[in-house]
């Protein structure tokens, strides 16, 4: 499977890829990484919620570092889901702001099958790498994942991210949120 996803984030190409780099801030803005712990200079162990209540985890090493442009990444053999992808930053037009390019590619736990059932059940990976990437820009330029009236709790079922009136989590959401 590979899914591709696209934001514009009003920063430097430098500062985006210097926030992205620091892949133990992911689970700030991911809604399904619990956990990313840096093991060495170009690795780092994820721990990551899969449909169906799953827990699945795995080693990564970076493979490519253009600082301010490119990053490069595989899981080694013993991940419980093979994975890879890339992240291109570019300048964007306005000569300001950065575009991210994103690519992910996984092999789908029961193939297609596993696919189709996990989307009958509401989790679309396509929505949520464009979810995560809204909740990456807006980390970014605000420095908080921004809240809505419209949908108080957030989505329920998947537990992610509550929210409210356009304001940062308090302590104690933030403390259930990683709980």
């Amino acid at each position: 499977m590979e899914l591709k996803g696209t934001t514009t984030v009003t920063r430097s190409p430098e500062e985006v890829y210097d926030f992205w780099s620091s892949f133990d801030r992911f689970p700030s803005f991911m809604a399904h990484v619990d956990e990313v712990r840096v093991t060495g200079p170009r690795t780092s162990h994820w721990k990551v919620s899969a449909p169906f209540d799953r827990e699945v985890e795995w080693d990564a090493e970076t493979t490519e570092e253009a600082p301010g442009a490119r990053l490069r990444w595989r899981s080694t053999d013993a991940a419980d889901v093979a994975n890879s992808g890339e992240v291109d930053f570019v300048r964007a037009p306005d000569g300001t702001s950065t575009e991210v390019h994103v690519t992910l590619r996984y092999d789908a736990p029961g193939g297609a099958f596993g696919k189709a059932l996990a989307k009958y059940f509401g989790e679309d990976p396509s929505q949520h790498l464009d979810d995560d990437l809204r909740r990456f820009k807006q980390v970014m330029e605000t420095g908080q994942v921004v809240r809505s009236e419209g949908a108080p709790w957030g989505k329920r079922a998947r537990q992610e991210f509550p929210q409210h009136s356009a304001q940062p989590l308090s302590d104690v959401e933030l403390k259930e949120l990683h709980a």
